[in-house]
């Protein structure tokens, strides 16, 4: 509700844009960069008709959430075309193809490198792992990927040509075999993907690490070295299932996270997913794809406190939630 207010009342909406548009046609210079002055209230009229925005505020909050049910059905200031639903439909399956590898790979890697600097704390290996893990968590993910391409896309002369520049995929992937369609898919994703996991690297592997580290202190685990245990026994029978509770925080933040992608990488890469689409959103002031946007991506993220909370069910059974009430 509150984003829709504020869509509503800031200016730059369809009429602005419109006005904007003539100008841009006419340039800055003529009797036709005056064509905005040239408009009638008639058409001004006509135009916030259009677009519902004569009718008071909650008759607008009402037709956005009921008549075109929650915005799916509005028409894009843009795309004149084309439905919010449809937009989000087109370019939802891109973002997923980068998300769910990028997090699983996040997880396969971040968890198993915690562990091993939590049981080494101190050590060489924890001590040159931290350095690696500091300096890739000081480099903004974006700013990596623009490096990376420098390094092997060819866009520099001292720079290797091994992927593309950007993009989905090849203009010719329709016409590769099966195996040739996989190949041009994970050579047009190795280096988005990359940058995914490095943003989210380092956070994730001190998480489990300190967490881990928590957990070996205590008493519990204590009390199983004294029986006669050995560390791993204790370590990956006990201690690492409550390590892990941290961890399934952020698993809930998974869905919005595939569902929104990565701005700035999508930006960097050309990748025509639900990132870039938002941006563009905002930036030609499509209210009506903007709040689709926002409006998925918070469904999503309640949806997601549900997982996360199925989750520490797997993790830890004591989790009832009342049950045994």
């Amino acid at each position: 509700m509150v984003t829709f207010l504020f869509t509503q009342i800031v200016p730059g909406g369809p009429v602005e844009q419109y006005i904007a548009s003539l100008k841009s046609v006419g340039g800055e210079g003529g009797a036709t960069g005056l064509a905005s002055e040239a408009m009638s209230q008639e058409q001004i009229q006509y135009i916030r008709e259009y677009y519902n925005l004569d009718k008071p505020l909650p008759v607008r909050f009402w037709i956005w959430l009921v008549d075109d049910r929650f915005g799916m059905q509005a028409t894009s200031f843009k795309f004149t075309n084309k439905t919010t639903w449809q937009l989000i439909s087109e370019r939802f399956p891109i973002s997923l193809s980068f998300g769910i590898p990028s997090l699983l790979l996040t997880y396969l890697i971040c968890i198993p490198l915690g562990i091993a600097k939590a049981l080494k704390n101190g050590k060489t290996f924890d001590l040159v792992s931290s350095l690696m893990v500091f300096t890739l968590y000081a480099l903004p993910a974006f700013a990596f990927g623009m490096v990376l391409k420098m390094l092997l896309s060819g866009t520099t002369d001292w720079g290797w040509s091994v992927f593309p520049l950007g993009g989905f995929r090849s203009p010719n992937w329709e016409e590769l075999s099966a195996w040739g369609q996989i190949k041009d898919q994970v050579w047009h994703m190795f280096l988005p993907v990359t940058c995914y996991v490095i943003g989210n690297f380092a956070v994730m592997t001190l998480l489990m690490k300190n967490s881990l580290l928590e957990q070996i202190s205590q008493d519990y685990v204590r009390t199983v070295l004294a029986k006669g245990a050995s560390l791993n026994h204790a370590v990956w029978k006990h201690a690492l299932r409550n390590a892990l509770i941290p961890i399934a925080t952020g698993i809930g933040s998974i869905l919005t996270i595939m569902f929104a992608g990565s701005v700035l990488i999508e930006r960097v890469f050309n990748i025509p997913g639900i990132g870039q689409l938002s941006l563009d959103a905002v930036l030609t002031r499509d209210y009506p794809l903007f709040l689709g946007i926002v409006c998925i991506q918070s469904i999503l993220g309640l949806l997601g406190q549900v997982l996360t909370d199925f989750c520490y069910l797997l993790i830890d059974p004591r989790m009832d939630y009342g049950r045994s009430k």
